[in-house]
């Protein structure tokens, strides 16, 4: 016979079994009582650029620089996210562009940002970063430490707000699935969530909305294995790249 707590924790877990992806992505992102979170504010013509890696990119053609369209936008979360927000918020006739580069780490949005950034003068700016800065330290031949990323991406979020003092910050929290055929556990964890913990520390410090995509993920895999959402456990498939975009959204607000 099953104890009370034995009991207890089926039906936490049946619970969760139950949630839509939109009801995962609230659960990830709501915060203690009390705690306010800020929340984008759209106004007419909008501009959201998102920035970052693989996970950005996601296949955009890089020549295209018209914004709200698939070529232009990948096929990643950033997509899932756009015509969400194109539908709802039509009276707004925002602008959405995405900048993401595969492979990318934070010392390389730095290269790029005067041209690929500050000239779109985003209203809001994402920024999903940090995967790279881990992962290439153990196969890449790159010798970035959690210190270098959390003071590259530090410099990078003031200066922008130097350039850009009323730029809505967007920062989202780097993301592995334990299970993924490229997540070798020994090696990832618990290092990687040290990399977690700088984004988060600077998403306070910044005041910025913070997106926890790894809170996300650590409760969609409760409902479906971990290469359901994510075959490497980096690089989101369908249903992960929705779960992206619920939470993206129940973050800022927008949904």
């Amino acid at each position: 016979m099953d104890t009370r707590r034995e009991f207890l924790k089926k039906g936490a877990l049946a619970g969760m079994g139950m949630m839509t992806v939109p009801g995962l992505a609230g659960a990830a992102v709501n915060r203690p009582h009390g705690v306010k979170a800020p929340k984008i504010v759209l106004k007419n013509e909008s501009v959201i650029l998102f920035q970052g890696d693989s996970i950005t990119d996601c296949g955009r053609n890089r020549e295209n620089n018209v914004c709200n369209t698939f070529e232009q936008l990948g096929s990643g979360y950033v997509l899932f996210t756009a015509t969400k927000l194109l539908k709802t918020h039509a009276d707004r006739r925002l602008k959405i562009y995405n900048r993401g580069i595969s492979g990318n780490k934070v010392f390389q949005l730095r290269d790029r940002w005067e041209m690929e950034a500050l000239a779109f003068m985003p209203d809001v700016l994402s920024i999903l970063i940090g995967v790279n800065d881990f992962w290439h330290s153990l196969s890449g031949g790159y010798r970035g430490t959690v210190e270098v990323y959390e003071n590259d991406l530090r410099v990078l979020l003031k200066y922008t707000k130097d350039k850009l003092p009323d730029v809505q910050l967007v920062l989202c929290e780097p993301f592995a699935l334990r299970g993924g055929s490229a997540i070798d556990e020994p090696r990832w964890f618990p290092a990687f969530d040290e990399f977690r913990g700088s984004l988060k520390k600077l998403a306070d410090e910044f005041n910025t909305v913070f997106v926890p995509f790894q809170s996300g993920f650590d409760a969609a895999v409760k409902r479906a294995p971990a290469r359901y959402w994510s075959a490497d456990g980096v690089h989101p498939d369908l249903p992960g790249r929705q779960l992206m975009a619920d939470m993206w959204l129940e973050a800022t607000g927008l949904n």
